[in-house]
C-alpha cells in the first residue's frame, strides 16, 4: 500500500518515481513493456540485450559441447549461427535503446502538394534564325 501511495503522490506532484528494478525473467520483462515510461523502455531494451548476451553464452557452450561430442556438423554450425545472431541483436538493441528516452519527434506540418508549390515556368520564344532566343 505504501508503494502505491508513493507512486500516486509522485504522479500528482510531478515528482520522479522510485522505480523498482526491472525483472530478469523474459516473460516478466515482456509484461513490464506494457506500462513502461520512456526511461524504463530504454532500461528494458538494455536488460533484454543483456539477457540475449547471456543466451548467446549458453548457446556457445552447447556449440562447444556439440563439437566435443562429435554431433553432426550442422548442429554445431546452427548453434554458432544462433550465437552470432544473438550477439548482433544484443548490440543493435544497445544502439537503439537511447532513442526511446528522447521526446518523440514532432510530426511534419501539413505539406502543400507538388502542384501548389511548383513555380510556373515562363514560356520561351522559339530560337531565331541564328539560334539565339529573342
Amino acid at each position: 500500500m505504501t508503494t502505491f501511495a508513493q507512486a500516486l503522490h509522485a504522479e500528482l506532484f510531478g515528482l520522479p518515481t522510485d522505480d523498482a528494478p526491472l525483472p530478469t525473467a523474459l516473460d516478466a520483462l515482456l509484461q513490464a513493456t506494457h506500462t513502461a515510461g520512456p526511461e524504463q523502455q530504454t532500461a528494458i531494451l538494455h536488460q533484454l540485450a543483456e539477457q540475449l548476451r547471456n543466451g548467446a553464452e549458453i548457446i556457445q557452450r552447447y556449440q562447444y559441447r556439440a563439437q566435443w561430442d562429435r554431433l553432426p556438423a550442422d548442429v554445431a554450425e546452427g548453434l554458432r549461427t544462433a550465437h552470432d545472431r544473438a550477439e548482433q541483436i544484443a548490440a543493435a538493441l544497445d544502439l537503439a535503446a537511447p532513442a526511446f528516452n528522447r521526446p518523440p519527434a514532432q510530426p511534419p506540418g501539413p505539406q502543400a502538394s507538388h502542384a501548389e508549390t511548383a513555380r510556373p515556368v515562363p514560356p520561351t520564344s522559339p530560337p531565331g534564325p541564328n539560334g539565339q532566343h529573342r
